[in-house]
Order: C-alpha cells, then structure tokens, then sequence
C-alpha cells in the first residue's frame, strides 16, 4: 500500500493528468478525469512491482491507498 500511495501522489502532482494531457491521450471527459487518470496511472506503475503480480493485486493496493494519499498534496498547498 506504500508504493500505491507513492505512486498516486506521483501521478496527481506530476501534472501528467492536467485535463489537456490527457485529451492529447485520447481519454476526453469532463468530470472526474483526473482522478480516473491518477488511478490509472499508478495502478500501472504497482502493476509493474514483482510483489504485485497477482490479477487485481495492485487495483487492490491503489484502490485502498487512493482516498488518504490522492488528498495529500504535501510540500505544496494544492495539486500544482
């Protein structure tokens, strides 16, 4: 659940799901975008660690992690 957490806040303060990154990606919607790229992303990313192979084990570890550190912008006071 520490590399999801990792992960997720990696993606959310990245920038790389600003809404226009992700209209050049092809995935265009207007609500919850950002989040739904954020999960995406870093349940890719779990996906890749050899601890999380199993079918569904790293959605599993992202999904648990997500609410806590998808909030947590910490150094900065909001998502840059």
């Amino acid at each position: 659940v520490h590399h999801a957490c990792s992960e997720i806040r990696a993606a959310s303060l990245s920038g790389d799901c600003k809404w226009w990154q992700e209209v050049q990606r092809g995935h265009f919607k207007f609500k919850g975008q950002g989040s739904e790229c954020v999960r995406r992303r870093a349940t890719l990313s779990v996906s890749m660690n050899p601890a999380c192979q199993a079918p569904g084990q790293a959605a599993e570890a992202v999904d648990k992690a997500f609410k806590r550190c998808y909030a947590d912008t910490a150094p900065f006071d909001r998502v840059p």
